[in-house]
């Protein structure tokens, strides 16, 4: 995430977010969540209100319960012949249903306490555990919830007589929490099949809905994978959904919009830098000849040098000097410009083994005073391109390796065959590139401050036309560097290892002025 100059609004937006998930995933989790929310709330809001419904009818009853209590306490009728002996005369009170719990409360004490257990008068005695329940009751005449131990949960209500005594009544809640009980089970079912519901619905919706977003996002993929630093680039991917009425299709719309922007913008750069091109193929063949003529007469010149003056003969060597310079000059960017507009190369077998021996034989005549070595396999390697860029390609490396470091330092030159292609490295203990440098180091023109030096005739063009030459054969150049070690590697497809021996381009058999390294 980018910085912000609101870091407490960001941190608060990533508070938010699901992770690293995908949109479509995002969309889901939240209508499944949102689905469950609200199943969630439903039910709970039911369970409530069925639960205090339950309680109220359950009250009321406990209120007749409660009269008929009083009632009967006030005027109990004799005991029939035969009777079991009531716990109490409060549970012989007609009416009164199977459960209900009778109990007198006399100077605070309990002196009769009992429950129904069936409609047909068995009655069970309430333990003495139980009777500080009913003794902290408040006499007032409204309904309490209080646990009674093994009877489970009772509403009881406690109301005083006229002669001082305190009759409590009470109803079991047992069927009202099974009911609620069955009541949550159900709505949770119901609940975890609506949330699978949705979450199957809304994968199909969200992914029907997200399909124009998806084929907006596969033309940017197609277009993010089109080359557009470099060459001519037909930029005709256009997004198919472009209804202005839709987000999406505003989307597409001003995406089609940039890149009908971005396809003229590229069609004016080609054009710009075709007629560059051309200019510069244009210029530097045109400069060949006068360059020509100048450097001969610089020549023809040169041979006189007894007979002018020794000024003269001076300018004449320094003429001759910068006109091979700007000759040289001249051929890089005519190359270049060739390399450029696509101008085919020669296309045949050419021994590289031959070619680093010759090229680092030259360097080391070029340049006595560093140490030059070879490490190649035992057999020749043969690659298909052109000889003589191969062996441009090649001279510019090792030129650049002498030019920028420092007498004293060794340059190896390998030759690797790795599996169908060949890798061509250059590595010297030199000072290393310039870190700011690397990022550039194959662009045309790219010098370091240190190596603008005219006297070693560095053009800035050495590189840029390695990486040319390189990609024109299908290949690839990268260079890595640090204080002590700078490596330029080249990899090329390979045609094939001849049979032959590599003869003198073997290891262990020393050429003439040059060093061969141990494999």
């Amino acid at each position: 995430m980018s910085s912000s100059p609101l870091p407490d609004v960001a941190r608060t937006r990533g508070r938010w977010r699901l992770g690293p998930w995908s949109l479509r995933a995002q969309l889901i989790v939240a209508l499944v969540a949102l689905v469950a929310a609200v199943c969630a709330s439903i039910g709970v809001v039911t369970t409530q209100a069925v639960y205090h419904f339950q309680v109220g009818q359950l009250d009321s009853r406990l209120g007749e319960a409660a009269r008929r209590t009083r009632t009967f306490g006030a005027h109990p009728p004799d005991r029939l012949p035969g009777a079991p002996p009531p716990l109490g005369p409060l549970t012989g009170a007609p009416g009164l249903g199977a459960g209900t719990l009778a109990a007198r409360l006399v100077d605070g004490q309990v002196e009769q306490a009992g429950r129904l257990d069936r409609s047909d008068g068995a009655r069970q005695e309430l333990s003495a555990d139980q009777y500080p329940v009913l003794t902290g009751l408040p006499v007032n005449g409204r309904p309490y919830t209080r646990s009674l131990g093994d009877f489970g949960d009772y509403r009881l209500i406690a109301s005083r007589t006229a002669d001082g005594e305190v009759l409590v009544t009470g109803l079991s809640l047992t069927d009202v929490k099974a009911t609620r009980y069955w009541l949550i089970v159900v709505e949770t079912g119901v609940g975890l099949g609506a949330a699978l519901l949705a979450a199957l619905l809304g994968t199909l919706i969200v992914r029907r809905t997200l399909r124009p977003l998806h084929r907006v996002a596969a033309t940017a993929a197609r277009v993010s994978e089109l080359p557009l630093d470099r060459g001519e680039v037909a930029l005709s991917v256009r997004v198919p959904d472009a209804d202005p009425r839709t987000e999406v299709g505003q989307v597409g719309a001003a995406l089609n919009r940039m890149l009908g922007h971005v396809a003229a913008a590229l069609t004016a750069r080609q054009a710009s830098e075709t007629r560059v091109r051309h200019f510069v193929a244009d210029a530097s063949h045109e400069l060949r000849t006068p360059l020509a003529a100048i450097r001969g007469y610089a020549e023809l010149t040169g041979r006189y040098r007894d007979s002018v003056p020794p000024d003269v003969a001076h300018a004449m060597r320094r003429v001759h000097s910068e006109t091979a310079r700007m000759t040289t000059l001249v051929e890089d960017l005519l190359l270049l410009a060739r390399l450029d507009s696509g101008r085919p190369l020669d296309r045949k077998p050419v021994d590289l083994t031959r070619l680093v021996i010759d090229a680092v034989s030259d360097a080391h005549i070029a340049a006595p005073d560093h140490t030059w070595r070879l490490d190649l396999p035992d057999e020749p390697v043969t690659v298909t391109g052109d000889p003589a860029r191969l062996h441009q390609v090649l001279a510019n490396l090792l030129a650049n390796a002498r030019t920028h470091t420092p007498p004293g330092t060794t340059v190896v030159t390998s030759l690797t065959l790795n599996g169908d292609e060949v890798a061509l490295a250059v590595v010297d203990d030199g000072p290393g590139v310039p870190a700011d440098l690397l990022p550039e180091v194959f662009d045309r023109f790219a010098r370091g401050d240190t190596s603008r030096s005219r006297a070693a005739g560095s053009t800035g063009l050495g590189l840029a036309i390695v990486a040319a030459v390189v990609e024109a054969h299908h290949g690839r150049v990268a260079v890595t560097s640090s204080p002590g070690r700078s490596a330029f590697t080249v990899r090329l497809p390979c045609r094939g290892a001849a049979g032959a021996p590599a003869g003198d381009g073997a290891n262990g058999i020393v050429l003439p002025e040059v060093r061969i390294a141990a494999p």
